[in-house]
C-alpha cells in the first residue's frame, strides 16, 4: 500500500488545526447565546444548521439588541452571502456533481475554501475540503453546546459584564478581515451609517444598513475578491 501524497499529509494536518482553532471558538457562540435569550436547544440549532460563525453572531446581536427576529434573520443572510462567492471558487476546485455538491455545501465555510484553495489537484482539494470543514462543523457544535450549557448556568450576563459579549465576539470575527485600506475603509463607513442610525431606528436596522455598505462595496467594478479569514 502506497503512503499518501506529502501534501495531501500536509493538507490533512493543516485541516484539523484550522478545525481546532475555531471550532474551539464555538464555546463563546454558545454562551452568548443562551445568555441573549436563547435557548440551549434553539442556540444549538443555530450552529447545526446555519453554521456560519458571523451570520451566528449577528443573529442573536439584533435579537439581544431588541430586535425582530425576522431583522436577525436578513442580517444573517447578508454576511453569509459571501459564502455563494466562495462556492462558485470551489465549485471547479472540488468538480463535484449531484447530491455531493449539495451536501458539500453546507462545509462552504471561510476555512473549508482557504485550505481547499490551496490544492494543487481536485483530490487533494477535496481532501482538504472535507477534514477542514468536518474538523471545524464537529467542534463547532459540540463546543456550542458546551458553552450554551456553561452560559445557562452563569444566570444574568450582566452580573458578569456578559451583556457586551456579543459586540466583542462579532468583532474579533470582524478584525482578522480587515487586512488592507480599502477593507478597512468600508468599515469604517459601515460603522459611522450604524451610529447615526442607532438612535433614530429600530434594532436591527442599523447592522443591516452597514451590512449593505460591504454588499455595495464588493459590487462596484474594480473591486478584489474577498479575502478569507476566521469564520465558522
Amino acid at each position: 500500500m502506497t503512503s499518501p501524497h506529502p501534501d495531501r499529509r500536509a493538507l490533512v494536518r493543516e485541516g484539523l488545526a484550522v478545525g481546532l482553532a475555531t471550532g474551539l471558538y464555538g464555546t463563546s457562540f454558545g454562551a452568548v447565546g443562551v445568555t441573549s435569550g436563547l435557548s440551549v436547544l434553539q442556540t444549538c440549532a443555530l450552529s447545526l444548521l446555519v453554521f456560519t460563525g458571523a451570520s451566528q453572531f449577528a443573529f442573536i446581536g439584533v435579537l439581544a439588541a431588541g430586535g425582530s427576529p425576522w431583522s436577525g434573520a436578513a442580517t444573517g443572510l447578508m454576511l453569509g452571502a459571501r459564502n455563494t462567492l466562495y462556492g462558485l471558487r470551489l465549485t471547479p476546485l472540488l468538480a463535484w456533481r449531484g447530491w455531493r455538491r449539495a451536501g458539500a455545501a453546507h462545509l462552504v465555510i471561510d476555512e473549508s475554501s482557504a485550505v481547499a484553495g490551496t490544492a494543487s489537484t481536485v483530490p487533494d482539494a477535496r481532501v482538504g475540503f472535507l477534514v477542514t470543514g468536518g474538523a471545524v462543523f464537529a467542534l463547532w457544535n459540540l463546543m456550542t453546546l458546551v458553552g450554551a450549557l456553561a452560559g445557562t448556568a452563569l444566570g444574568d450576563p450582566r452580573t458578569y459584564g456578559l451583556d457586551a459579549a456579543v459586540g466583542a465576539a462579532f468583532l474579533a470575527l470582524l478584525w482578522p478581515r480587515l487586512q488592507d485600506s480599502s477593507a478597512r475603509r468600508v468599515a469604517l463607513v459601515a460603522a459611522a451609517l450604524a451610529l447615526v442610525l442607532v438612535p433614530a431606528t429600530p434594532a436591527g436596522v442599523p447592522v443591516l444598513a452597514a451590512a449593505s455598505v460591504a454588499l455595495v462595496a464588493a459590487a462596484l467594478p474594480g473591486r478584489p475578491a474577498p479575502t478569507e479569514g476566521a469564520d465558522a
